[in-house]
């Protein structure tokens, strides 16, 4: 049974949402992962949310831009946290999506991670199922582990080879 539902407004969204769903199967967390238009489809998106509850998730990522109405929406419906990832636009650069999710009434909390933030997303919707998984704190602190060692890696390497040769090996 999955415990993290994903869902986008469109396929365009795809390449963030993957993002959430790439961190959530590194840690071992179960997702589901759909395509549902608030806007076009209005009862389809009705049915998910109300049902989402009974399907076993805990948490549920919504990506949308623009309007941005499916993470609020979702919130409005769904009882349980609700992870909003506002997508970058054209037409204003993603802050128009940013704005319309972190600005919901009082009463509808969304969190809301970074434009494009997928992976945060996913990070974030695992650390909320981690309060009472510690099999699943482990998998996220042994995570943290390995960002930091990349971290000293690179430092390590910087010092090693000074900053234009480093530089000069960045360059693709």
């Amino acid at each position: 049974m999955a415990k993290v539902g994903i869902v986008m407004g469109s396929d365009s969204d795809m390449p963030v949402m993957a993002k959430a769903a790439d961190v959530l199967e590194e840690l071992g967390v179960s997702y589901e992962m759909a395509i549902i238009s608030a806007h076009r489809e209005p009862d389809v998106f009705f049915e998910y949310a109300r049902t989402a509850e009974e399907k076993g998730f805990k948490v549920i990522i919504a990506g949308a831009g623009m309007a941005a109405h499916l993470p609020g929406m979702c919130a409005a419906i769904f009882p349980m946290p609700v992870i909003g990832i506002p997508m970058h636009t054209t037409s204003l650069g993603g802050r128009d999506s940013l704005y319309s999710i972190v600005q919901m009434p009082s009463g509808i909390p969304v969190a809301t991670v970074a434009i494009n933030g997928g992976a945060n997303a996913g990070l974030l919707a695992a650390k909320i199922l981690a309060v009472s998984d510690p099999e699943l704190l482990g998998r996220l602190k042994a995570y943290s582990g390995r960002l930091r060692e990349q971290v000293e890696e690179k430092d390590a390497k910087l010092k090693e080879q000074g900053y234009r040769a480093y530089l000069e090996g960045m360059k693709v």
